[in-house]
């Protein structure tokens, strides 16, 4: 078990800092998210993270709503934390308040939370529910940051080889922007990577064995020593660790003296770690694709109650630089590492696909993702129905539709609700459907869209705009971005051209038909296209 006051050491002040004198030696076992003024009960022991919560009485109810169920305290961001009618609130109640910095993001905060408590429930349990050497690694990797931390007197992190922080020591009293960033992101921003590869620093990880001394640079990075984390010369990372100015050597050395004892580490949590993430990985495939078993993935997933809805996240358009596709390579992480205490995420033929309770509405299973759909135009976000746990796989393929049918352009923008383009999807199966029985090649139009083609007139979407829009020539010529006595002018001319009685419903009926197969048909989308 940890406590509260060992949860702020252990993520350090740059994340988090005790505003209250009470409740710091009570005992953490589990994180409650309060969306706002709504909250379940908390269980003793969890720490209440005060999430959207925009109003001092709101935040006053979360500490009395936790002192009363024994919660382990409450985590809330300036400037409810700094009031003191609610620092004295939690000092009467004896429940700890712990600020959140105002730069941390909440699904940031809650993902590091869990690891800090899943490193101290399982250190100590090789076992544990059939997890335990995971944990026990991770465990091991935070109790050794602590050690090296102590050994070159200064904070440490142990990253992998993709530059993802593994662990750090509980001090992190020493730091810059780019640390802060670091632990915070869970791995080395991009721009301080590029700066420390312009320097040469990752070819010398590379290259050698001992410790490399980085100083200070002119954007206010503090100095750095690292050292290469080695095993059968395949590097599997490095330890920094922030330091005032060059260390003396026999310092130095024990840094790197540690690398080996790292290293073992490292390589067992490489490996549980890889276990868990398939076996997990599968589970969630289970529950998407539906077979024999499911329930018991359900289960072990925690959606085996309630109605669920599957978000399918995806670029819109293929990925054509280095820059987008390392956008769409760090949403996937940030995806994957922000719902839940173990995300319902699984990727399939480059989608990936999360399981979210169902809100109110689809637009409130987008808002549980920990990324804003609004920030890039050229990721696509698409939400099945709600369903219950058993129907996932229904969820999905309508998801897996709804993205074929933005990707192809014929629904507008990045987001697309399953309830919100129902016509969209029935025009579109419709035509679908229609379209292999060759009815658009019957009749006159064909002759137009060959005039079309071959004179580059637009009799073919001027005769739609006009079916859409009967006696309303000033709608349809909005839709074409004409003047209405230019839409009637097309009309005489396209008369011309071929001979249409569009006086008779049946014709207007069967012309209409066409032109929708002909805009809605596309091949390889709809729900039977949709089992990847």
């Amino acid at each position: 078990m940890v406590t509260v006051s060992g949860v702020v050491d252990r993520m350090s002040s740059t994340l988090l800092r005790v505003r209250s004198a009470t409740g710091l030696g009570s005992q953490v076992v589990d994180i409650a998210i309060a969306e706002g003024t709504s909250l379940h009960l908390p269980a003793p022991g969890e720490l209440v993270l005060g999430v959207a919560v925009t109003r001092t009485e709101h935040a006053a109810d979360l500490i009395k709503l936790c002192a009363q169920q024994q919660g382990a305290g409450v985590l809330l961001k300036p400037p409810f934390t700094r009031e003191p009618e609610l620092r004295e609130l939690a000092e009467r109640l004896g429940t700890a308040l712990v600020e959140v910095s105002p730069e941390a993001g909440w699904a940031q905060i809650t993902w590091l939370l869990r690891t800090v408590l899943d490193a101290a429930m399982l250190a100590d349990s090789e076992a544990a529910d059939g997890r335990g050497d995971h944990g026990a690694a991770t465990g091991d990797l935070f109790t050794l940051a602590d050690a090296v931390a102590a050994v070159v007197d200064a904070p440490v992190t142990i990253e992998d080889a993709q530059s993802r922080v593994v662990a750090y020591s509980a001090r992190q009293d020493r730091t810059d922007q780019a640390r802060v960033d670091t632990i915070m992101g869970r791995r080395v921003p991009h721009d301080v990577l590029a700066r420390f590869r312009s320097r040469g620093v990752f070819r010398k990880l590379s290259r050698g064995q001992s410790a490399i001394f980085e100083p200070a640079q002119p954007d206010g990075t503090l100095p750095r020593l690292i050292v290469p984390i080695r095993m059968g010369g395949e590097l599997l990372g490095s330890m920094w660790a922030v330091v005032p100015d060059p260390v003396i050597p026999e310092r130095a050395l024990a840094f790197a003296d540690a690398g080996p004892v790292v290293a073992l580490r490292l390589l067992r949590w490489r490996a549980t770690v890889d276990a868990e993430a398939a076996r997990h990985q599968e589970r969630v495939r289970l529950l998407l694709h539906g077979g024999e078993g499911w329930q018991a993935a359900a289960a072990e997933l925690g959606c085996d109650s309630g109605r669920y809805r599957v978000v399918a996240i995806a670029p819109r358009f293929p990925a054509t630089t280095p820059e987008s596709e390392g956008s769409w390579l760090a949403l996937k992480e940030q995806v994957a590492r922000g719902i839940g205490r173990s995300p319902v995420v699984a990727e399939s033929s480059g989608v990936l696909y999360a399981v979210v309770q169902a809100g109110a509405d689809g637009r409130a299973a987008l808002r549980a993702l920990p990324v804003n759909t609004a920030d890039s135009d050229s990721i696509a976000f698409t939400v099945g129905t709600p369903v219950e746990p058993g129907e996932l796989p229904r969820s999905r393929e309508q998801a897996a539709e709804l993205l074929g049918l933005l990707r192809s352009e014929l629904l507008p923008g990045v987001v697309a609700v399953w309830e919100e383009v129902w016509p969209a999807v029935s025009l579109h199966r419709l035509a679908s459907t229609a379209a292999r029985a060759d009815l658009t090649d019957l009749g006159p139009l064909a002759v137009l869209a060959a005039h079309d083609t071959r004179h580059g007139t637009q009799h073919v979407p001027t005769l739609f705009a006009w079916l859409r829009h009967p006696g309303d020539p000033r709608t349809a010529g909005s839709e074409l971005g004409i003047h209405p006595n230019t839409l009637r002018y097309r009309l005489k001319r396209l008369q011309a051209v071929i001979d249409l009685d569009l006086t008779d419903p049946d014709v207007r009926l069967a012309l209409l038909m066409q032109l929708t197969i002909r805009r809605w048909a596309r091949p390889g989308i709809g729900p039977l296209s949709a089992q990847d």
